[in-house]
């Protein structure tokens, strides 16, 4: 072969790997995966609607019911029900190729458990005690281990850090949070002690501190994720115009990439807004949580805000290599109808909340 017909290796990578890409979204024709998620927006709206409407005391009833639900569901999971998609063993097929994650309808029982045993003060008192920050600790650890053990460890963190937002919020004595600080370092080191870190979960924090180290190996996400980002400018390529995401040179582009196609095709402006939509919410959010009359209310508007925050920085920070890839979807925007429908009965919860607090029993 004469150096003129010489194959560039590296290009030759990036077309292998996007014709990879192509093939694991190819499966499903672009209309049908329209119709999914329509079905999905419109029993996640349908849902929005019914838990505004049912109210906080309703709600506040059947919160052992819903918490047990939501538990059976990750158990299923561990069982021969449950089938390995991507790396984590976190979905139960129902067949012709309909699919849940019981995970994603266990954050909004979760949140309403964990609000349960905030709260409920006892008498003289105004803020939480150490037994119901125990019994919200707890709440939030049996899930926490289910998940860990799919492994979904982003999912994992995701009920964590409602569950602390949720014991900040309901003013429990600042005394917790040197303790968990502690304990989250203790578990850090312990994890690294065990050598309980699994290979490619290393090799993810090391592309993160260096980028560049195996671009064509685990740093392959994130530096096409970059170049999809950063091509697109200030306005963009314009809407299907995208030559990454119509290269498939992304994985994952409708669901946990979603945002490089937002960067590419809609450009710097375009992805802000995206950012600016989600911050209108959250903010709203806030406002809920501070205006709620009751400690229960108080306790579930906080924990929605933390469970939509967090996901969405995680998610919008990976794509951009600030962090590591962690497998999280994008709130209300990327493509599945576990965590669009989930992430629309939050919704649906800050109403029920609000709703409580203008019209307040």
């Amino acid at each position: 072969m004469t150096p003129d017909h010489r194959v560039n290796p590296i290009a030759e990578i990036n077309r292998r790997q996007a014709t990879r890409n192509l093939r694991k979204t190819s499966n499903e024709p672009g209309s049908t995966l329209l119709q999914r998620q329509a079905l999905s927006v419109g029993i996640g709206f349908a849902l929005l609607w019914a838990v505004s409407r049912i109210g906080l005391r309703m709600l506040r009833a059947y919160v052992p019911v819903l918490y047990l639900l939501g538990l059976a569901g990750l158990v299923a999971v561990l069982t021969p029900l449950g089938r390995t998609i991507n790396g984590s063993h976190a979905w139960i097929v129902l067949g012709d190729g309909l699919q849940f994650q019981p995970s994603e309808f266990a954050k909004a029982a979760t949140v309403l458990a964990i609000a349960t045993a905030l709260g409920e003060p006892r008498d003289g008192e105004r803020r939480p005690g150490a037994g119901a920050v125990l019994l919200a600790l707890g709440l939030a650890a049996v899930p926490v281990g289910l998940i860990a053990l799919q492994p979904d460890y982003g999912t994992a963190i995701v009920f964590l850090v409602l569950a602390t937002g949720m014991i900040v919020v309901s003013g429990a004595p600042k005394r917790w949070f040197a303790a968990f600080a502690a304990a989250g370092a203790a578990g850090l080191l312990l994890v690294w002690r065990l050598d309980l870190i699994r290979p490619y979960q290393l090799q993810r924090l090391m592309v993160l501190a260096d980028p560049d180290a195996d671009p064509m190996g685990m740093g392959y996400n994130a530096t096409q994720a970059r170049i999809a980002i950063g091509s697109g400018g200030l306005l963009g390529k314009g809407l299907f115009h995208g030559e990454q995401t119509a290269g498939h040179f992304v994985p994952e582009q409708h669901t946990d990439f979603i945002f490089t196609v937002a960067g590419e095709e809609l450009g710097f402006l375009g992805a802000a807004c995206v950012i600016l939509l989600m911050l209108a919410l959250l903010w709203r959010g806030l406002w809920i949580a501070a205006k709620s009359p009751s400690p229960f209310g108080t306790a579930v508007a906080g924990g929605v805000v933390c469970w939509l925050a967090f996901q969405t920085f995680v998610n919008v920070g990976m794509t951009m290599g600030l962090l590591p890839v962690a497998g999280l979807p994008l709130p209300f925007v990327s493509y599945g109808g576990s965590a669009t429908i989930s992430s629309l009965a939050a919704v649906g919860l800050l109403a029920a909340v609000n709703r409580r607090t203008r019209t307040p029993a």
